[in-house]
């Protein structure tokens, strides 16, 4: 569905993006995960031909974004960082109007503005003027747009950015429900959002892709790597030094005392008898050893600031 290939955007001297590559599947729920300022707005607005690449090239279902702008603008919908509404129009009327520009055939349009409106849950603001609107609904409204015209491809930049927490819950459920309809892009920073709506991550940092697989994969690092979490009955002043001859132990990292830690281990059964024995023979008194995901946090910070959460040793 979206072929990227050596993609490269330089704003004078500075490279904001550089020979990106990644395929995007008929379907997929796909978070394009990065810190501020890592390239992916930059990325967004290429493939939707807001802006032209320095070098490589994006396709959209079979069509170069630049060579063929009219088909893949007709496949895609849009929500940028901020949403493209007009203040003095009526959402119902702004909805027409984007509608006639996406050239949706004119018996068509009032039916595809109530699909939008209702799938956005506008219904009971359709008639207002969008400046009296509170961001939570003007963000609907735009995301009202994007999907005005049913394109086969949604990319959504920041979409909760500056909401409140109701705000970012509706619509996060409201992304949730336009799975299955469209391919979805979900630019963004915020880790949650890629978690509770997306199946697949790419994440990039400074401008380049760190890592690009499921959620699932990432989460879990890598096959036969975990995470063990210990509590014991006496501090422990030093646990990497403790299990440092343990050659399954990878890492270890400090709890919320130094009564609880949190270890990342290769392997099964055995690793878990010879940190739990070293520690019952030292007499700290074993309290709890138990397996615990490594979450995208922790993948997202090791592989964009190299280091993970929780104090690593």
């Amino acid at each position: 569905m979206i072929q990227v290939r050596d993609l490269t955007k330089d704003y004078g001297s500075r490279r904001a993006i550089n020979k990106l590559n990644f395929s995007i599947s008929k379907g997929d729920v796909v978070g394009f995960l990065g810190p501020n300022g890592a390239g992916k707005s930059t990325t967004m607005k290429i493939i939707t031909g807001f802006m032209a690449p320095s070098q490589g090239s994006a396709s959209v279902a079979g069509f170069d974004v630049f060579e063929s702008p009219l088909e893949v603008k007709k496949r895609i919908g849009y929500l940028p960082e901020t949403p493209p509404v007009y203040g003095d129009m009526y959402v119902r009327d702004y909805l027409r109007y984007v509608a006639a520009l996406k050239q949706v055939p004119k018996d068509k349009i009032e039916k595809s503005v109530d699909m939008a409106i209702e799938k956005t849950n506008l219904g009971e603001v359709q008639k207002r003027l969008i400046q009296h609107l509170s961001k939570g609904f003007k963000q609907r409204v735009g995301i009202a747009q994007a999907i005005v015209s049913d394109p086969e491809v949604l990319i959504l930049d920041e979409p909760t950015v500056g909401l409140d927490p109701k705000q970012v819950a509706e619509i996060r459920d409201l992304i949730k429900s336009l799975k299955g309809q469209h391919t979805i892009i979900l630019s963004t920073h915020i880790l949650p959002e890629v978690e509770a709506t997306c199946e697949k991550v790419i994440i990039i940092n400074k401008g380049e892709i760190v890592a690009e697989d499921s959620i699932h994969n990432l989460a879990t690092m890598e096959k036969g790597q975990s995470r063990l979490h210990i509590r014991v009955r006496k501090e422990v002043e030093d646990m990497k030094s403790l299990l440092g001859d343990i050659q399954q132990v990878l890492s270890v990292h400090l709890g919320t005392s130094h009564k609880e830690w949190n270890v990342d281990v290769q392997g099964g059964d055995e690793v878990v008898d010879a940190i739990s024995s070293r520690l019952v023979t030292k007499g700290y008194g074993l309290l709890e050893l138990s397996p615990s995901k490594v979450d995208l946090e922790d993948v997202f910070l090791k592989l964009t600031y190299g280091k993970q959460q929780g104090g690593g040793l």
